[in-house]
């Protein structure tokens, strides 16, 4: 698993993530998001919220991006870098801290459910849709 203490370059824009899961009847589920722009499947992320510890602003991205709340992690359970590839900005890599979450309630509707897919997975079926390797290896690696 890559270092949670992994340093930044100072072209690199740091975020926070949730990795939401429960224990479904077949084993670890884990959900996942499509992203606005590209529709890549993805654990809810985004900038540090100013005033709210990571895990906080981890949680606060699951509940924006995948309508879920529940108990988040203090310390993050890994790290990974992405290029954030936007329609009218030029890529900009990031480091993202990924904080577990178990979900315990699951809204109908949030704020982003016009934007955005989401669907709970295999541990190793979401490893295998995300993009990042760094990501897939934090998936594959993690235990409640």
């Amino acid at each position: 698993m890559t270092n949670p203490a992994i340093r930044t370059q100072p072209t690199e824009r740091r975020q926070v993530a949730a990795l939401p899961w429960r224990a479904g009847a077949n084993g670890l589920e884990i959900l996942l998001v499509t992203s606005r722009e590209t529709r890549r499947w993805v654990t809810p992320k985004g900038g540090r919220m100013a005033g709210r510890s990571d895990a906080q602003s981890a949680a606060q991205e699951a509940l924006e991006e995948a309508g879920v709340e529940g108990v988040v992690t203090d310390a993050p359970i890994g790290t990974f870098r992405y290029l954030k590839i936007l329609k009218r900005r030029a890529p900009r890599w990031c480091v993202v801290a990924v904080h577990a979450l178990e979900v315990r309630v699951e809204h109908g509707t949030w704020q982003e459910k016009a934007e955005r897919e989401r669907v709970w997975m295999s541990a190793e079926q979401a490893a295998a849709s995300v993009g990042e390797a760094d990501l897939a290896e934090i998936i594959r690696a993690f235990r409640p």
